[in-house]
């Protein structure tokens, strides 16, 4: 069980390097085919609208510190708890800082990636 957990530690590491790159196309491969993210809460986003509000978003240049809290698996599926924060700037270009504690649940591909198929940044709130 460890090792799962390493890897999902791994996993949440690969992602934030990508998100801080600004690396729209890397992001987007963390995210299953048919993920739901919440990054606004209450307005779950799938398909090419999540990847449209995901593409705009990195365009800001934001950047992601991000720090697994708890993780739970089984076989294929994953629960991951991560306190995270992002350094950002608003529509008027002023800076912003968002945080929160995200629930995750992710998948294990079958060429052994994990994958989001449940992204809510604000899951805790």
């Amino acid at each position: 069980m460890s090792q799962l957990n390493e890897s999902l530690k791994k996993h949440t590491a690969q992602y934030v390097e990508a998100f801080n790159a600004g690396d729209f196309d890397a992001v987007d491969g963390f995210y299953t085919e048919e993920a739901v993210a919440v990054w606004e809460p209450g307005k779950p986003l799938t398909g090419q609208a999540r990847r449209d509000y995901q593409r705009e978003f990195l365009a800001l240049r934001p950047k992601m510190t991000a720090t697994p809290r708890q993780s739970f698996v089984t076989a294929d599926t994953a629960l991951m708890i991560v306190d995270w924060v992002i350094e950002t700037v608003d529509e008027k270009g002023e800076s912003e800082r968002l945080e929160g504690v995200g629930v995750d649940v992710l998948r294990l591909g079958e060429d052994g990636i994990w994958r989001y198929a449940v992204d809510d940044p604000y899951g805790q709130d």
